[in-house]
């Protein structure tokens, strides 16, 4: 009589080895995948081993300067970011199984967004959904794409569109560009400022990997300049209006970081420009079919009303409000 061993009970791993798995898989460093999980480097690489004995693979390759990941290491590790991703979104349906707008709510949002929105956002919050904890984390537009993609991020504040898979927009509303200049500037404090005017600017940029740059580039693009007009650049609008205050150049500014910006220097002076504009359009993103999307929904509206007394246009929740890009 033959017994066979199909279906015998196998030991599975713990969502804790995964969890210190996938964090090594990242780091390829073992203390700064403990220190991003919050566990102990032993704690974290008795985890790792323990996993590999569970598996009977090798998911390691150690060395005395650097972790690398063997051949199953690498295929295993991309199925256990699967499995977390799917035990952060069962959690997240619970979540919002028990009640609407509690718990945690992780919001992303851009640097050139941040300082501007985030009081109406915060007030609106705190009035509104008390029991909603909310959670700010301000990056620039790639790291926060990658941390929604990735579970890390509930929701996005930023500027699109995106052209990323996977995910709801959910327009705000549409701002101006105005334009900063030195008070010496011909430019300075004009009205009706014709696009084709940027062809000639010394135009003052934020650095690589900040939206707000290339968009501005797009503007000057549009506006028939060929070449990218980068001769100083700056981490903050902060910075950079203090640059066009010195007088190195000038830069464009959405229209609701105008007053904070400006305020602080009385050698400035703004443009508008000719209709229509060059504007950008803000938007809370989420992931397609996110547990809690009708949450989200309810808070775009609710933050449409709210931001109705700044310098922006409204979009209304008629208007093709809600994009999903497939």
């Amino acid at each position: 009589m033959t017994v066979s061993n199909v279906g015998a009970k196998r030991r599975q791993p713990s969502l804790a080895q995964l969890r210190a798995f996938a964090a090594v898989a990242e780091h390829l460093h073992f203390r700064d995948a403990a220190a991003a999980i919050g566990m102990s480097q032993p704690a974290l690489s008795g985890a790792v081993s323990a996993l590999e004995e569970t598996l009977g693979v090798t998911l390691l390759e150690r060395t005395t300067r650097k972790v690398l990941l063997s051949p199953a290491g690498e295929r295993l590790a991309v199925r256990a970011k699967a499995v977390l991703a799917e035990v952060g979104a069962l959690m997240e349906e619970a979540d919002a199984v028990r009640a609407p707008f509690t718990g945690i709510l992780r919001l992303g949002v851009i640097p050139t967004v941040a300082p501007y929105l985030l009081p109406t956002v915060l007030r609106l919050v705190h009035d509104r959904y008390p029991h909603l904890d909310l959670q700010v984390h301000e990056e620039q537009t790639a790291n926060l794409v990658d941390g929604l993609a990735g579970g890390r991020l509930d929701l996005l504040l930023l500027a699109v569109p995106l052209g990323m898979p996977g995910v709801v927009e959910l327009p705000l509303f549409d701002e101006d560009f105005v334009l900063v200049t030195p008070l010496d500037h011909g430019l300075g404090g004009r009205e009706g400022i014709p696009r084709e005017a940027l062809k000639e600017l010394n135009l003052l940029l934020l650095d690589e990997g900040h939206c707000l740059r290339d968009q501005a580039l797009d503007i000057c693009r549009e506006a028939g300049r060929e070449d990218a007009p980068v001769t100083t650049t700056a981490a903050g609008l902060s910075t950079l209006v203090q640059l066009v205050a010195g007088g190195l150049g000038c830069t464009l500014l959405p229209r609701t970081a105008v007053t904070v910006e400006t305020s602080r220097s009385t050698q400035l002076l703004t443009g508008s420009f000719a209709d229509p504009a060059p504007s950008r359009r803000v938007a809370l993103v989420m992931r397609a079919g996110a547990a809690r999307g009708a949450e989200y929904e309810e808070l775009a509206a609710a933050l449409r009303e709210a931001l109705r007394p700044l310098p922006v246009r409204v979009l209304g929740a008629t208007t093709d409000d809600r994009h999903a890009v497939e």
